[in-house]
């Protein structure tokens, strides 16, 4: 293992080892406890955990049955943490999600809502009106909550899995970009393949108890140590060129209204180290930009009309425009 260049930025003594290959095996006993009820979904595992390490949220898209909130009740489960789930629907109001304040004894006090936990499950959060999603916006990106001019801060470690269908269009509401742009990875699912369906018959259909049980595999205070480890990982000069530039490249593709954010190159960063810790590594590869940069920006551009009147997906166009740049070496 090399040693940590910037040791004063990790809060890690000088001289010492980066001790990834304790996350590795941390992240490994996560793995084995979603595995044995979900079939298939590797991708999306991996990126919950990628997004878990990097302190951020992610949105699950995939059409219903295809164990959205199954998984992410699994890996909420598999930390050792509080967790809460939300139901968003069309009537859902911002005090019902935040808290809201009660008159007691004499004096107003605060009642925190469900979002007030460690790991927070949002499912069908495109059913919830405009007002409530606005109401997440700054409890997603500084983990605080501001109500009647006193600030509440979340506890840590923080995290959003929100689910959404996107055939679903009846009793829906758009995302705004800015809430979408606080989502650190957007998820496609795919429909499991003739094996896996039989696979999930075989491990499922004799179950007698609707939702399995899970042991926890790592405490709250181990994603901690976890977090701060995965920030240490370096990331060369050359490297940060290559995800400036990726992202760059966005802003000016013709078939794009609308390119990549900051937000997007930060994300691309902090998702790399920790999918470098997550392999044993206290270094990012190019190959850890090119695996987070799609999920990390799919949900951050706008095509064109033209495009997407012709049904042309938005991975279509950062596939191409990550193998237009040359791979640093």
């Amino acid at each position: 293992m090399e040693e940590i260049s910037n040791p004063q930025d990790s809060g890690i003594p000088f001289g010492s080892r980066l001790p990834v290959e304790h996350i590795a095996e941390g992240i490994e006993k996560i793995r084995r406890e979603i595995k044995k009820t979900i079939v298939g979904q590797d991708e999306m595992i991996e990126l919950m955990i990628v997004a878990l390490l990097s302190k951020g949220h992610i949105l699950l898209e995939g059409v219903p049955g295809i164990a959205k909130t199954l998984t992410s009740k699994l890996f909420a489960k598999s930390v050792n943490t509080g967790f809460s789930r939300i139901q968003f629907t069309p009537d859902l109001m911002p005090a019902d999600v935040l808290g809201t304040s009660i008159f007691k004894s004499g004096e107003f006090e605060f009642r925190k809502g469900p979002i007030f936990s460690n790991i927070v499950l949002i499912d069908e959060i495109n059913r919830a009106p405009a007002k409530t999603q606005a109401a997440m916006f700054e409890v997603m990106e500084e983990r605080q909550v501001t109500m009647d001019g006193d600030t509440y801060p979340m506890d840590s470690p923080f995290m959003v899995l929100a689910t959404q269908n996107p055939i679903d269009s009846e009793g829906t509401y758009r995302l705004p970009e800015a809430q979408m742009d606080r989502f650190l990875f957007k998820i496609h699912l795919s429909l499991p393949n003739l094996e896996e369906e039989i696979m999930i018959l075989t491990n499922r259909g004799a179950e007698t108890e609707s939702e399995p049980k899970v042991t926890p595999a790592i405490s709250g205070e181990e994603v901690l140590k976890f977090q701060e480890w995965a920030s240490a990982v370096r990331v060369e000069e050359k490297l940060l060129h290559y995800i400036a530039t990726i992202v760059v490249k966005t802003r000016n593709h013709p078939s794009l209204y609308a390119g990549a954010s900051p937000r997007a190159s930060l994300a691309i960063f902090r998702a790399s180290q920790a999918l470098a810790a997550m392999g044993g590594r206290d270094f990012v590869i190019p190959e850890d930009i090119k695996r987070t940069a799609i999920p990390a920006m799919r949900h951050r551009i706008i095509l064109n009309p033209e495009k997407e009147m012709e049904g042309v997906s938005p991975d279509l166009i950062l596939e191409g425009i990550i193998q237009s740049i040359e791979i640093p070496r």
